[in-house]
């Protein structure tokens, strides 16, 4: 910068001493010293000790998660099975109707594939009416049923490599790329990042993701970023669910928030 001054000087002490240059020409000199110095000056940078969300990873996200919240002990479900019903059940609707109609299912010996297929679609609709949208589950949760039993049931399912598994689940009607990801997380064990509503609207708070990329990408940017660690994945959405539920709402409480410091959008 020393050096660019020495340089530039002369053509400022003419721009502004000289009585005997014209008008235009000084103000020619000016705008060319001033065109010099913007670009030789250095572009001003986040400070990454300070900018809220800059120097946030996914991972600390997840450390100081975890640090607020503890373990959250997921999935709620006795066995894969029931993890599996769950999570066609859970689809727009509250983890608490789900418990309720899942005791249902439990309640009339009903809470195994093969029940539920041989079940009339009315009395299965009446006991998963505390989910919500019952009619529809019930439907889903045969379509489910009836794949799962003629791929062989859980044992033969659990050979299969993760993708192909995926790809399986994901024929199923019913069965989107949330909740096949919920059921190859928590039931099979596999290294899969489930992407749902409360991930977009707090990574999008943070500044750290785009909530509005497609299911995939932001899959992908999960899966990553940080250690292939089923556990980690398990945990991690959890705290997701739980933060979202009690700090990152809709109308979010920030002075309840353990990532406000960081935050793009708290005030």
């Amino acid at each position: 910068m020393i050096n660019l001054w020495e340089r530039l000087q002369p053509r400022m002490n003419l721009a502004f001493h000289s009585r005997l240059k014209p008008l235009p020409q000084i103000v020619e000199i000016t705008i060319s010293v001033v065109i010099e110095l913007s670009r030789a000056w250095p572009a001003p940078t986040k400070d990454v000790s300070t900018a809220k969300g800059y120097r946030m990873s996914l991972q600390q996200v997840f450390d100081d998660l975890l640090a607020a919240y503890g373990p959250q002990h997921w999935w709620p479900g006795d066995t894969p099975f029931e993890v599996m019903v769950g999570a066609v059940l859970t689809q727009n609707t509250a983890w608490g109707n789900v418990e309720k109609a899942i005791a249902n299912l439990q309640k009339n010996d009903a809470l195994s594939a093969e029940a539920i297929v041989a079940c009339e679609h009315d009395r299965l609709a009446a006991w998963l009416k505390p989910s919500g949208y019952f009619n529809i589950k019930a439907t889903r949760l045969q379509n489910f049923c009836r794949w799962y039993l003629a791929q062989g049931g859980f044992e033969a399912l659990s050979q299969r490599p993760t993708d192909e598994l995926r790809h399986g689940l994901l024929s199923v009607n019913g069965v989107g790329p949330e909740t096949a990801d919920d059921m190859l997380l928590y039931a099979f064990e596999r290294p899969v990042f489930v992407i749902d509503a409360y991930t977009r609207r707090l990574f999008s708070r943070l500044g750290l993701l785009d909530g509005k990329l497609g299911y995939e990408t932001l899959r992908g940017h999960f899966e990553t970023a940080l250690p292939v660690d089923v556990a980690l994945f398990n945990e991690y959405h959890a705290l997701i669910v739980r933060h979202a539920k009690q700090a990152c709402r809709k109308r979010p409480l920030c002075e309840a928030c353990p990532l406000a410091v960081d935050c793009m959008a708290a005030g």
